[in-house]
């Protein structure tokens, strides 16, 4: 089965944690031990693993990517006028795989599962499969 996850996002870029949305699912299938799978299906977004402990780092994350990938450049010729969101998806990446041992995602302990915004805000979706192992 195929869990989908609807998100709202509220800013251009954004860093969205969704361990607890993942985990909940988790308790739900019942899985003792496996692999989580979490899907982004879109091409302005993306999923990543990042520390959860300190609000500051996700401004850095973003901060950089923008600093990397400005809203607007003089070369871009995407019509949407979107073209960083894109190149920020592609370097964040559409998926992460998880470890799920004891029926607990297998993190480290200031690991989080983060949905990323990029062309925000927008209502988004994320896909989760489980596969025992």
């Amino acid at each position: 089965m195929i869990h989908m996850l609807h998100l709202q996002t509220k800013e251009r870029d954004e860093m969205i944690e969704i361990t607890h949305l993942v985990y909940n699912l988790l308790k739900q299938e019942g899985l003792e031990e496996g692999i989580a799978v979490i899907y982004c299906p879109h091409t302005t977004a993306g999923i990543t693993i990042q520390e959860n402990a300190d609000p500051d780092v996700k401004h850095d994350v973003l901060m950089r990517l923008s600093e990397v990938y400005p809203w607007q450049h003089p070369k871009y010729k995407h019509a949407e006028g979107n073209t960083a969101s894109h190149l920020k998806a592609m370097t964040v990446g559409s998926s992460q795989t998880v470890l799920i041992a004891g029926s607990r995602l297998v993190l480290g302990r200031w690991q989080g599962i983060y949905f990323c915004e990029f062309d925000g805000p927008r209502e988004r979706t994320c896909m989760v499969k489980f596969m025992r192992g």
